[in-house]
């Protein structure tokens, strides 16, 4: 594993050398040109759920070695030359920055012949907005194909219609954060005739904008399974075997045809909120049907008339693109289940961006992305970091004219968090992004939308931050939310950040000065002490377990304080799953990691031992109690696998990119312990293990980088290789 790692680094760095060539190429010299359906041809053309047909015989005198197609569309494209298919799901949802969109680049020569080829081209046109997604208003497809003595570009000559066996689905529809539209298809529709495309005009022109190449992986096709159904009656179910993003397939057969038949999962509906699914309208005979628009859940339900046989349900599942690389194990059933579940979690949570949930937003909100990042680098593999990378760089460029920054983004959704933006700016979201890569380009692309950021900033007389209600004063779910302080915490650990950043950069001045308001936000803070527990004067609700975490995490807090905050925290329980792994993290911090896994196994129990669930929930619990009444697949829930690698097993980068990191264990009363996990140098691996009256220890050193080991009366450096280290218990 780690031999491949070495190898695809280099490949990788290539890529992105060759793809800003491409940008500037397509950008100044492609005679491509963007097409859609002349108005004439149909009604209404840039309707929502709009789908179309574009169609291209090319003949070839040699098919070259290499042949890059780099093709742009709004909204989404499925790709087949001479009848094979090259992409399945093409594209990515608008807004690498507003008014902008990302084009795909893909090496088609495999799938070319001598002679007469044909291309396919299937556009999905969302034809509307939603948290994840900006629409131009435009249903259009760009394709140039300009190398090795090709010349294939898009134009009036390309042949196209729109597709009326695609249509809406009847209500509910789905909710208005997504973008996408419930698919339903007629099977007894004819394909209409084809007719010249219309030309809507050239890269970077109005409405479709600047195309910058795609930052992440294609989707990974896990291609097509089924497995056995259950029948009740008018419905027909395939158990999948984890809550996945997946595209449903069905096998019917209808005697009669024109009947209606229900695709959905159960998860349809969720958090509250109509999601997707799917409908079918049966042609007679037998017939097989993929609905294109994938879905998530851990169920495929079919509805259909009696006259309808369903003889098979199967799937596609697909995601982004990335191995599960970590691993861990410990003495506990309970952790190994919550790992397991965690990062099921996780992979739901990627695809175009980070979710924080596969199925009622879908959107990339920045609180969740901070804790699914951190996730990230215990865990997948390092292509997680393109998709960090690319919300970062959306995250800066949707910055407001005034310099506040909003979530999600991209897409509509134009209100600052101001705790959430806090954290994504901070320690934990773009420090925590360049000391685990290494990554200085996007640190200094970054840096000056954090700065501005940072400016609308103030504190008071005391020194303590002016809370700023933003669009929505979010701190986080359920009550007793001291919010004036849990914001002075992320704005301390905000300017800590900065500070780090501009310290990389070279600006010793701005470092100054960050670290300056941080010792006037810590003295503002420290002032709001009542000699047991930090409450902001004019809070009137139940002490904070959040606050206390914050003060302590962001070095607030002095050690002296520490005994009165493990006592509160060992009483109190306010934090949502969210918050809960800050709270974690800060008791670990303050040598009490024993009672920080009892109190996790405790407070997830209910979702982690859930028998019907493989992910993890937004609230506590499901239904009403404990603001439940979430979505069941929320990543965030999943943040103790972070404080498991960086705080039980003690492994955090000191040096970015792990030029060093320490591992400063804290076993916390488990006698097993594994861990190994990709890093931008190599794999490092950990474990621990109590023997009779000896601990024996493993660490694993990759190449290139030195970890500082630390635990009992063993203080060493080590360089690369593998130690086995045995100590007394």
């Amino acid at each position: 594993m780690r031999r491949l790692f070495l190898i695809a680094v280099p490949v990788f760095v290539a890529l992105v050398s060759f793809v800003s060539q491409a940008e500037a190429f397509c950008q100044s010299s492609s005679r491509a040109r963007w097409i859609g359906v002349p108005t004439m041809a149909a009604d209404s053309v840039d309707a929502p759920n709009t789908w179309i047909s574009f169609e291209k015989t090319v003949t070839l005198d040699k098919v070259p070695s290499h042949a890059i197609a780099r093709i742009g569309a709004d909204s989404k494209y499925w790709l087949k030359i001479n009848g094979r298919e090259v992409v399945f799901e093409g594209g990515l949802k608008r807004g690498p920055e507003i008014g902008a969109g990302y084009y795909d680049e893909i090496d088609v020569a495999e799938f070319l012949r001598k002679g007469d080829n044909e291309i396919e081209v299937l556009l999905w046109f969302f034809g509307k907005n939603g948290f994840s997604h900006v629409s131009s208003g435009k249903a259009g497809l760009i394709f140039s194909l300009e190398n090795n003595g090709l010349d294939l570009v898009s134009d009036s000559s390309w042949l196209c219609c729109v597709r009326p066996e695609y249509s809406s689905a009847v209500e509910p529809a789905p909710n208005y954060r997504l973008s996408e539209s419930n698919i339903r298809y007629d099977s007894t529709v004819e394909k209409p005739q084809m007719q010249n495309a219309a030309e809507l005009g050239a890269w970077g022109d109005a409405p479709f904008g600047k195309m910058l190449p795609r930052p992440i992986p294609m989707w990974k096709d896990f291609g097509i399974k089924t497995g056995e159904l259950i029948r009740k009656g008018d419905t027909t179910i395939l158990k999948l075997p984890y809550n996945m993003q997946m595209t449903p397939v069905i096998k019917v057969s209808d005697e009669v045809g024109g009947s209606l038949v229900h695709i959905q999962t159960d998860h349809s509906k969720s958090g509250g909120a109509n999601c997707i699914r799917a409908e079918y309208i049966t042609s007679k005979g037998e017939q097989t049907y993929e609905s294109l628009g994938w879905m998530n859940g851990q169920q495929i339900i079919v509805i259909a008339p009696e006259n309808v046989k369903v003889q098979e349900i199967s799937y596609r599942e697909t995601g982004y693109n990335t191995e599960l690389e970590g691993s861990f194990a410990c003495s506990d059933p309970f952790y190994n289940l919550f790992w397991e579940k965690a990062m099921r979690t996780l992979y739901v949570n990627m695809r175009d961006n980070f979710f924080d949930c596969p199925d009622r937003e879908r959107a990339q909100w920045w609180g969740d992305v901070v804790v699914l990042m951190g996730e990230c680098f215990y865990s997948y593999s390092t292509s997680t970091h393109a998709l960090m990378r690319k919300a970062i760089d959306e995250l800066c460029a949707f910055q407001s004219e005034d310099g506040t920054l909003h979530s999600p983004v991209p897409g509509v959704y134009s209100l600052e968090l101001p705790g959430q933006m806090l954290a994504s700016v901070g320690r934990y979201g773009f420090w925590n992004y360049y000391m685990n890569t290494g990554d200085l380009e996007t640190i200094r692309n970054a840096y000056p939308a954090v700065k501005r950021y940072l400016d609308v900033w103030e504190t008071d007389s005391t020194g303590l931050t002016v809370y700023r209600n933003g669009g929505w004063s979010w701190g986080d779910w359920g009550d007793n939310k001291d919010k004036a302080l849990i914001q002075a915490g992320w704005h301390h650990l905000a300017l800590e950040g900065a500070a780090s950043m501009a310290d990389a950069l070279g600006y010793d001045a701005d470092a100054e000065a960050f670290r300056a308001t941080m010792t006037k936000v810590a003295e503002g803070f420290n002032a709001c002490w009542t000699g047991t527990e930090y409450r902001h004067p004019d809070y009137d609700k139940l002490t904070d377990d959040r606050v206390q975490a914050l003060a302590v995490l962001a070095g607030i807090a002095g050690e002296d304080k520490y005994p009165q905050i493990i006592e509160f925290l060992k009483k109190t329980e306010h934090a949502s799953p969210y918050f809960e792994k800050y709270v974690m993290e800060a008791l670990f911090k303050m040598g009490e990691g024993e009672y920080a896994m009892e109190r996790c196994s405790r407070r997830f129990g209910e979702m982690v031992n859930h028998p019907d669930y493989t992910t993890l929930f937004e609230g506590w619990e499901i239904g009403s109690s404990k603001y439940g009444g979430g979505t069941t697949n929320h990543a965030w829930s999943g943040g103790a696998i972070t404080v498991i690698g960086a705080e039980l097993c003690g492994i955090k980068p000191i040096e970015p990119g792990y030029k060093k990191f320490e591992v400063r264990p804290q076993p916390a009363g488990l006698s097993e312990i594994t861990l190994a996990f990709p890093t931008v140098r190599g794999e490092v691996s950990y474990s621990h293990k109590v023997d009779g009256e000896d601990i024996k220890l493993t660490v694993k050193v990759p190449k290139g980088t030195r970890a500082h080991f630390v635990y009992k009366d063993v203080d060493k450096w080590l360089r690369a290789g593998v130690y086995e280290i045995t100590l007394g218990l």
